[in-house]
């Protein structure tokens, strides 16, 4: 008989499920499968319920009211940016800046503190791995300013060469901007190590989280970074939101990045005076239902565990590619010493886009093409990849139901 600790820490996925409306839908007469959470992660009702709730009780703008629904509106707000630097341990409340999402939290940083620091013959350093988000903003800089923008190469497995890195940290370096998990391959990259590394020649680091935050305890304060950021509907939250954090000593010193209202204290025509962190970063009335639904998720993936969430999830990832290796003709794309649950493979010369339509028909989505990476997947030689990426709410028998397709795919194909 199971001691009630044992039983205390069983997932119960299929109450998980349950809790997820979308997963009770079919897709072409097949219940749905839902295998591309690297890039959206589908919402449970008490997100959707969050966003019903303001709507319906309390629906106003925030900050600058004295009526009775601006004020709880407002306070609904502020208590998702208590809730953000709980749950990646920042310093300050003053540190979370709202964006709407993980480029724009790139851009940001690229905007005010590149366009302010950066000069002529300083260097960026990103990785091959790096999302066209963190890659694009970083090039039109460069461009600007002179600056040479230089990439940390990746092994056969998909591995970031530390050596390599090293031997491009020096005085010139300005900024590294990395990926914490890549979103092509799920490679989990040594980012304390790096930020360590880089700070060791005066360099800023800049953490892309958009994959990492739903799957791993994120510690800023921990790892040292200067800035970080992730995005809500990646962790069961609403599209439209997404999080920049700062070293408040930084974002102090930064320029504005958007002018209106919010982000001043006063305005004249001769002069505007910038308000104070957070605000001085949130111009105009932002996102702000779908802001108070984040607090929703992030309390979601809390109370349900995310050391158990992780667990269960590391145990499908070894499923996963324990059954993929069997299919004939398939190659994993990506074979990191630590990954998240994604996996990418090719398989012979079908196309993945054939794949993914195919398997769509049998009710199964997944991502295909470059997953916004196409410098990561010139480096491997392919056009792309087609892409599983798992999350709390999949399970052993959905893994099973790709298994099966895609070898009715290589029999129709072949």
């Amino acid at each position: 008989m199971m001691t009630t600790a044992t039983q205390s820490e069983i997932f119960d996925v299929r109450a998980i499920r349950r809790q997820f409306p979308i997963l009770e839908r079919k897709v072409k007469g097949h219940p749905l499968i839902y295998l591309d959470n690297a890039a959206t992660s589908q919402k449970p009702r008490v997100v959707l319920d969050a966003l019903i709730h303001y709507y319906t009780t309390c629906n106003a703008n925030i900050h600058r009211g004295i009526h009775t629904l601006a004020e709880e509106a407002t306070a609904a707000f502020e208590a998702t940016r208590n809730t953000v630097q709980e749950f990646i341990h920042a310093g300050s409340r003053e540190e979370i800046v709202f964006t709407r999402g993980t480029t724009e939290s790139i851009n940001l940083v690229a905007y005010t503190w590149g366009r302010q620091h950066i000069k002529a013959g300083d260097e960026i350093l990103i990785s091959t791995m790096e999302h066209h988000s963190n890659i694009v903003p970083w090039q039109i800089l460069c461009e600007e300013k002179g600056a040479a923008l230089k990439i940390i190469p990746v092994n056969e497995d998909g591995d970031l060469l530390l050596d390599e890195y090293e031997r491009l940290l020096n005085s010139r370096t300005k900024l590294v901007s990395v990926v914490h998990a890549s979103n092509a391959l799920g490679t989990i990259n040594p980012v304390k190590k790096m930020i360590s590394m880089a700070h060791q020649t005066g360099a800023l680091v800049l953490i892309d989280g958009a994959q990492s935050t739903v799957h791993l305890d994120i510690d800023v304060q921990d790892l040292d970074c200067d800035f970080f950021a992730f995005s809500a509907h990646k962790i069961y939250g609403p599209t439209g939101v997404g999080v920049l954090y700062g070293k408040k000593r930084i974002m102090e010193n930064m320029p504005a990045f958007q002018g209106g209202g919010e982000m001043i204290k006063e305005v004249t025509f001769e002069k505007t005076w910038f308000n104070d962190l957070p605000y001085k970063y949130e111009a105009g009335t932002p996102n702000i239902a779908d802001t108070v639904a984040l607090k929703a998720a992030l309390d979601f993936v809390t109370n349900t565990g995310k050391e158990k969430i992780r667990k269960y999830e590391e145990g499908l990832l070894t499923y996963a590619s324990s059954a993929l290796e069997l299919v004939p003709q398939l190659k994993i794309v990506g074979r990191a010493k630590k990954k998240l649950s994604v996996i990418s493979f090719v398989i012979g010369n079908i196309h993945p886009q054939d794949i993914g339509i195919l398997l769509d028909n049998r009710g199964i989505a997944v991502r295909t093409g470059h997953h916004c990476a196409q410098p990561l997947m010139a480096r491997f030689g392919i056009p792309g990849t087609t892409r599983a990426s798992l999350a709390m709410y999949n399970t052993k028998e959905e893994i099973d139901e790709l298994v099966l397709g895609l070898n009715k795919i290589i029999k129709m194909l072949a």
